[in-house]
Protein backbone atom coordinates (compact mmCIF):
# COMPACT_ATOMS: atom_id res chain seq x y z
CA UNK A 1 0.00 0.00 0.00
CA UNK A 2 2.73 2.40 0.83
CA UNK A 3 4.80 1.61 -2.52
CA UNK A 4 1.58 2.58 -4.36
CA UNK A 5 1.24 5.72 -2.43
CA UNK A 6 4.79 6.64 -3.14
CA UNK A 7 4.89 5.92 -6.92
CA UNK A 8 2.27 7.90 -9.29
CA UNK A 9 0.13 5.56 -11.31
CA UNK A 10 1.23 4.24 -14.54
CA UNK A 11 -0.21 5.21 -17.82
CA UNK A 12 -1.25 2.11 -20.14
CA UNK A 13 1.25 0.62 -22.48
CA UNK A 14 4.16 1.88 -20.05
CA UNK A 15 6.86 0.04 -19.51
CA UNK A 16 8.81 -0.43 -16.19
CA UNK A 17 11.71 1.27 -17.52
CA UNK A 18 12.35 4.96 -16.65
CA UNK A 19 11.13 7.67 -18.88
CA UNK A 20 13.97 9.20 -21.01
CA UNK A 21 13.31 13.46 -19.70
CA UNK A 22 15.24 16.10 -21.97
CA UNK A 23 17.37 18.89 -19.69
CA UNK A 24 15.50 21.56 -21.27
CA UNK A 25 12.98 23.62 -19.05
CA UNK A 26 9.39 22.93 -20.27
CA UNK A 27 7.95 25.05 -22.51
CA UNK A 28 5.96 27.83 -20.78
CA UNK A 29 2.23 29.10 -22.72
CA UNK A 30 2.44 32.01 -24.17
CA UNK A 31 -0.31 33.23 -21.63
CA UNK A 32 1.85 32.40 -18.47
CA UNK A 33 4.74 34.55 -20.30
CA UNK A 34 2.46 37.60 -20.88
CA UNK A 35 1.68 37.48 -17.12
CA UNK A 36 5.29 36.76 -15.70
CA UNK A 37 6.47 40.16 -17.98
CA UNK A 38 3.68 42.23 -16.01
CA UNK A 39 4.29 42.13 -12.55
CA UNK A 40 5.46 39.09 -11.33
CA UNK A 41 8.62 38.62 -10.37
CA UNK A 42 10.61 34.91 -11.28
CA UNK A 43 11.49 33.28 -7.44
CA UNK A 44 15.43 32.58 -8.98
CA UNK A 45 15.80 36.83 -8.98
CA UNK A 46 13.69 37.50 -5.83
CA UNK A 47 15.82 39.67 -3.03
CA UNK A 48 16.48 37.32 0.75
CA UNK A 49 15.53 38.77 3.18
CA UNK A 50 17.78 41.39 5.38
CA UNK A 51 16.99 39.98 8.81
CA UNK A 52 13.94 37.39 10.35
CA UNK A 53 11.97 38.56 12.58
CA UNK A 54 11.96 36.30 16.13
CA UNK A 55 8.67 35.38 17.42
CA UNK A 56 10.58 35.10 21.73
CA UNK A 57 13.52 35.44 23.42
CA UNK A 58 16.06 33.43 22.32
CA UNK A 59 19.35 34.48 24.07
CA UNK A 60 21.94 35.46 21.31
CA UNK A 61 22.49 38.57 23.59
CA UNK A 62 24.21 36.36 25.92
CA UNK A 63 27.36 36.17 23.58
CA UNK A 64 29.01 39.45 24.95
CA UNK A 65 28.49 37.98 28.67
CA UNK A 66 30.30 34.59 27.70
CA UNK A 67 33.10 36.76 25.84
CA UNK A 68 33.32 38.79 29.26
CA UNK A 69 33.51 36.27 31.55
CA UNK A 70 35.88 34.48 29.33
CA UNK A 71 38.16 37.38 29.40
CA UNK A 72 37.75 38.64 33.04
CA UNK A 73 38.78 34.70 33.93
CA UNK A 74 42.03 34.95 31.10
CA UNK A 75 42.58 38.20 30.72
CA UNK A 76 44.29 39.65 27.88
CA UNK A 77 47.49 41.41 26.96
CA UNK A 78 49.10 44.43 25.99
CA UNK A 79 52.63 45.90 24.76
CA UNK A 80 53.56 49.76 24.31
CA UNK A 81 57.09 51.20 23.50
CA UNK A 82 58.18 54.45 24.64
CA UNK A 83 60.67 56.38 22.72
CA UNK A 84 62.15 59.33 22.91
CA UNK A 85 65.08 61.39 24.52
CA UNK A 86 65.61 61.33 28.34
CA UNK A 87 64.46 63.91 30.41
CA UNK A 88 61.14 63.78 28.15
CA UNK A 89 59.22 62.29 30.76
CA UNK A 90 58.49 58.87 29.13
CA UNK A 91 58.30 57.06 32.22
CA UNK A 92 56.62 59.43 34.00
CA UNK A 93 53.80 59.26 30.61
CA UNK A 94 53.84 55.94 31.56
CA UNK A 95 53.27 55.99 34.95
CA UNK A 96 49.97 58.73 34.76
CA UNK A 97 48.49 56.29 31.54
CA UNK A 98 48.12 53.90 34.23
CA UNK A 99 47.87 55.47 37.66
CA UNK A 100 51.09 53.35 38.98
CA UNK A 101 54.15 52.46 39.25
CA UNK A 102 54.78 50.35 35.94
CA UNK A 103 57.87 51.67 34.92
CA UNK A 104 61.48 52.20 35.43
CA UNK A 105 63.26 56.29 35.88
CA UNK A 106 66.86 56.91 35.11
CA UNK A 107 66.20 59.86 37.18
CA UNK A 108 65.96 58.08 40.80
CA UNK A 109 68.89 57.97 42.65
CA UNK A 110 68.96 54.54 43.81
CA UNK A 111 71.46 52.39 41.49
CA UNK A 112 69.67 49.40 41.33
CA UNK A 113 66.52 51.76 39.48
CA UNK A 114 68.86 53.74 37.66
CA UNK A 115 68.68 52.52 33.56
CA UNK A 116 72.09 53.56 31.63
CA UNK A 117 72.05 55.76 29.38
CA UNK A 118 72.42 53.68 26.33
CA UNK A 119 70.23 52.24 23.16
CA UNK A 120 69.21 49.57 25.62
CA UNK A 121 66.12 48.48 25.52
CA UNK A 122 64.17 47.60 29.45
CA UNK A 123 61.07 45.98 29.00
CA UNK A 124 59.07 45.35 32.09
CA UNK A 125 55.86 43.50 32.65
CA UNK A 126 52.61 43.91 35.33
CA UNK A 127 49.69 42.43 36.02
CA UNK A 128 46.79 45.48 36.38
CA UNK A 129 43.66 44.21 37.80
CA UNK A 130 40.73 47.04 37.41
CA UNK A 131 37.22 46.13 38.36
CA UNK A 132 37.96 41.90 37.69
CA UNK A 133 39.73 42.19 34.07
CA UNK A 134 43.33 41.80 34.22
CA UNK A 135 45.88 42.74 31.82
CA UNK A 136 49.11 42.03 31.45
CA UNK A 137 51.13 44.88 30.67
CA UNK A 138 54.68 45.00 29.04
CA UNK A 139 56.82 48.83 28.96
CA UNK A 140 59.68 48.92 26.85
CA UNK A 141 61.66 51.67 27.45
CA UNK A 142 64.24 53.41 25.05
CA UNK A 143 66.72 54.63 27.08
CA UNK A 144 69.48 57.08 25.95
CA UNK A 145 67.72 57.23 22.07
CA UNK A 146 68.80 60.44 20.28
CA UNK A 147 71.23 61.42 23.11
CA UNK A 148 74.50 60.44 21.18
CA UNK A 149 76.47 63.15 19.35
CA UNK A 150 76.16 60.56 16.29
CA UNK A 151 72.53 59.29 16.19
CA UNK A 152 73.41 57.37 12.79
CA UNK A 153 71.38 54.41 12.90
CA UNK A 154 70.35 54.39 16.53
CA UNK A 155 67.30 53.34 15.63
CA UNK A 156 68.52 49.97 14.58
CA UNK A 157 68.16 48.01 17.96
CA UNK A 158 64.60 49.26 18.33
CA UNK A 159 63.46 47.78 15.04
CA UNK A 160 65.74 44.68 16.04
CA UNK A 161 63.73 44.38 18.74
CA UNK A 162 60.12 44.56 16.90
CA UNK A 163 61.40 41.87 14.54
CA UNK A 164 62.42 39.99 17.17
CA UNK A 165 58.83 40.00 18.75
CA UNK A 166 57.28 39.14 15.56
CA UNK A 167 59.63 35.89 15.04
CA UNK A 168 59.17 34.65 18.02
CA UNK A 169 55.37 34.50 17.78
CA UNK A 170 55.94 32.86 14.21
CA UNK A 171 58.30 30.49 15.05
CA UNK A 172 55.08 29.19 18.05
CA UNK A 173 52.53 29.65 14.91
CA UNK A 174 54.13 27.12 12.78
CA UNK A 175 54.74 24.92 14.87
CA UNK A 176 52.82 21.85 14.26
CA UNK A 177 51.80 20.87 18.16
CA UNK A 178 51.22 24.67 18.72
CA UNK A 179 50.00 25.95 22.51
CA UNK A 180 46.52 26.90 22.70
CA UNK A 181 47.36 30.60 23.61
CA UNK A 182 50.09 31.76 22.18
CA UNK A 183 52.18 34.11 24.36
CA UNK A 184 51.83 37.25 22.62
CA UNK A 185 55.10 39.63 23.17
CA UNK A 186 54.32 41.87 19.85
CA UNK A 187 54.63 45.62 20.28
CA UNK A 188 51.40 46.83 20.05
CA UNK A 189 51.75 50.43 20.53
CA UNK A 190 54.99 52.81 19.99
CA UNK A 191 54.67 56.45 21.54
CA UNK A 192 56.82 58.72 20.23
CA UNK A 193 58.11 61.77 22.20
CA UNK A 194 58.71 64.88 19.78
CA UNK A 195 61.13 67.04 21.99
CA UNK A 196 58.45 71.16 22.86
CA UNK A 197 61.07 72.68 20.40
CA UNK A 198 57.82 74.52 18.61
CA UNK A 199 60.11 74.47 15.10
CA UNK A 200 60.32 72.07 13.09
CA UNK A 201 60.51 67.98 13.26
CA UNK A 202 64.18 67.06 13.61
CA UNK A 203 65.42 64.53 10.85
CA UNK A 204 66.02 62.17 13.64
CA UNK A 205 62.41 62.35 13.97
CA UNK A 206 61.45 61.98 10.44
CA UNK A 207 63.52 58.98 9.50
CA UNK A 208 62.38 57.11 12.65
CA UNK A 209 59.16 57.88 12.30
CA UNK A 210 58.98 56.99 8.41
CA UNK A 211 61.18 53.64 9.13
CA UNK A 212 59.15 52.93 12.15
CA UNK A 213 55.79 53.78 10.79
CA UNK A 214 55.57 50.54 8.61
CA UNK A 215 56.58 47.69 11.12
CA UNK A 216 54.31 49.27 14.11
CA UNK A 217 51.57 51.47 15.30
CA UNK A 218 53.54 54.95 16.04
CA UNK A 219 51.58 57.30 17.92
CA UNK A 220 53.38 60.63 18.11
CA UNK A 221 52.92 63.04 21.24
CA UNK A 222 54.73 66.79 22.00
CA UNK A 223 56.51 66.08 25.62
CA UNK A 224 56.57 68.58 28.18
CA UNK A 225 53.60 70.85 26.56
CA UNK A 226 53.72 73.27 29.40
CA UNK A 227 56.69 74.40 28.25
CA UNK A 228 54.93 75.89 25.10
CA UNK A 229 51.79 78.59 25.18
CA UNK A 230 48.66 77.60 23.44
CA UNK A 231 50.20 79.85 20.41
CA UNK A 232 53.38 77.73 20.08
CA UNK A 233 51.50 74.52 20.64
CA UNK A 234 49.05 75.30 17.80
CA UNK A 235 51.70 76.34 15.37
CA UNK A 236 54.01 73.70 16.56
CA UNK A 237 51.56 71.39 15.52
CA UNK A 238 50.69 72.54 12.32
CA UNK A 239 54.40 72.13 11.59
CA UNK A 240 54.73 68.50 12.75
CA UNK A 241 51.06 67.91 10.88
CA UNK A 242 52.75 69.32 7.65
CA UNK A 243 55.99 67.57 7.57
CA UNK A 244 54.46 64.04 8.25
CA UNK A 245 52.28 65.21 5.19
CA UNK A 246 55.35 66.11 3.25
CA UNK A 247 56.90 62.93 3.71
CA UNK A 248 54.20 60.31 3.43
CA UNK A 249 54.49 59.21 6.90
CA UNK A 250 51.39 57.34 7.94
CA UNK A 251 50.93 57.15 12.17
CA UNK A 252 48.56 55.66 13.68
CA UNK A 253 45.46 55.73 13.44
CA UNK A 254 45.77 55.06 9.77
CA UNK A 255 43.45 56.24 7.08
CA UNK A 256 43.86 52.96 4.89
CA UNK A 257 42.75 50.95 7.60
CA UNK A 258 39.35 52.71 8.80
CA UNK A 259 36.76 50.02 8.65
CA UNK A 260 33.58 52.00 8.03
CA UNK A 261 32.18 55.47 7.96
CA UNK A 262 31.75 55.63 11.64
CA UNK A 263 35.03 54.28 12.80
CA UNK A 264 36.64 57.17 9.80
CA UNK A 265 34.36 60.47 10.92
CA UNK A 266 36.24 59.69 14.89
CA UNK A 267 39.70 59.08 13.33
CA UNK A 268 39.36 61.95 11.54
CA UNK A 269 38.83 63.61 14.84
CA UNK A 270 41.65 62.38 16.07
CA UNK A 271 44.31 62.89 13.30
CA UNK A 272 43.37 66.31 13.30
CA UNK A 273 44.37 66.73 16.88
CA UNK A 274 47.63 64.43 16.17
CA UNK A 275 50.24 64.89 17.98
CA UNK A 276 48.66 65.17 21.26
CA UNK A 277 50.60 67.73 23.22
CA UNK A 278 50.88 66.10 26.66
CA UNK A 279 51.92 66.95 30.31
CA UNK A 280 53.08 64.07 32.71
CA UNK A 281 52.54 63.95 36.64
CA UNK A 282 52.29 61.20 38.80
CA UNK A 283 52.02 63.05 41.84
CA UNK A 284 48.50 64.15 43.35
CA UNK A 285 47.21 68.05 44.44
CA UNK A 286 44.57 69.64 45.99
CA UNK A 287 42.81 71.96 43.91
CA UNK A 288 38.94 72.75 45.22
CA UNK A 289 38.65 70.64 47.47
CA UNK A 290 39.67 67.38 44.75
CA UNK A 291 42.71 65.08 45.18
CA UNK A 292 44.13 65.88 41.15
CA UNK A 293 47.28 64.40 39.67
CA UNK A 294 49.35 67.66 38.39
CA UNK A 295 52.19 69.57 38.17
CA UNK A 296 52.87 72.41 40.73
CA UNK A 297 54.32 75.47 39.43
CA UNK A 298 54.61 78.67 41.40
CA UNK A 299 52.05 80.13 38.67
CA UNK A 300 49.52 77.13 39.42
CA UNK A 301 48.80 73.55 39.51
CA UNK A 302 48.87 71.81 35.56
CA UNK A 303 46.17 69.49 35.86
CA UNK A 304 47.06 66.56 33.54
CA UNK A 305 43.06 65.28 32.79
CA UNK A 306 41.75 68.39 32.63
CA UNK A 307 41.48 68.76 28.54
CA UNK A 308 41.90 73.04 29.52
CA UNK A 309 45.51 72.74 30.09
CA UNK A 310 46.40 69.74 28.25
CA UNK A 311 45.56 66.65 25.64
CA UNK A 312 47.07 63.58 28.06
CA UNK A 313 42.69 62.41 28.09
CA UNK A 314 42.79 62.22 24.24
CA UNK A 315 45.91 60.06 24.24
CA UNK A 316 45.01 57.96 27.25
CA UNK A 317 41.30 57.47 25.42
CA UNK A 318 43.53 56.73 22.04
CA UNK A 319 45.84 53.67 23.48
CA UNK A 320 43.38 52.51 26.37
CA UNK A 321 39.56 53.25 26.01
CA UNK A 322 38.48 53.51 22.31
CA UNK A 323 41.32 52.19 20.23
CA UNK A 324 43.00 49.58 22.39
CA UNK A 325 41.68 46.52 20.62
CA UNK A 326 42.15 48.10 17.28
CA UNK A 327 45.83 48.69 18.14
CA UNK A 328 45.78 44.73 19.00
CA UNK A 329 43.95 44.15 15.34
CA UNK A 330 46.20 46.21 13.29
CA UNK A 331 48.71 44.98 14.56
CA UNK A 332 48.40 41.34 14.28
CA UNK A 333 46.38 41.60 10.83
CA UNK A 334 48.84 44.19 9.28
CA UNK A 335 52.15 44.14 10.42
CA UNK A 336 52.60 40.86 11.52
CA UNK A 337 51.02 39.81 8.90
CA UNK A 338 53.26 41.72 6.39
CA UNK A 339 56.36 40.17 8.54
CA UNK A 340 55.04 36.70 8.46
CA UNK A 341 54.60 36.71 4.63
CA UNK A 342 58.03 38.21 4.07
CA UNK A 343 59.39 35.49 6.19
CA UNK A 344 57.72 32.98 4.29
CA UNK A 345 58.25 34.00 1.09
CA UNK A 346 62.57 34.05 2.11
CA UNK A 347 61.82 30.41 3.85
CA UNK A 348 60.35 29.11 0.20
CA UNK A 349 63.27 31.18 -1.87
CA UNK A 350 65.77 28.81 0.39
CA UNK A 351 64.05 25.82 -0.43
CA UNK A 352 64.07 26.23 -4.01
CA UNK A 353 67.81 27.22 -4.05
CA UNK A 354 68.74 24.37 -2.10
Amino acid sequence: VQAHRLCPPRRAGSSLEPEERSMEPPAVPEEEEEEEEEGAVPLSVAPGPVGCQLFGYVGIEAVLDQMKIKTMKTGFEFNIMVVGQSGLGKSTMVNTLFKSKVSRKSSQPGQDERIPKTVQLQSITHVIEEKGVKMKLTVTDTPGFGDQINNENCWDPIIKYINEQYERYLREEILITRKRKIPDTRVHGCVYFVPPTGHWLRPLDLEFMRRLSKIVNVVPVIAKADTLTLEERAEFKQRIQGDLKTHAISVYPQEDFDQDPEDRALNDRIREKIPFAVVGADQEHQVNGKRVLGRKTKWGIIEVENPAHCEFPLLRDLLIRSHLQDLKDITHNVHYESYRVRRLNESNQLGLST
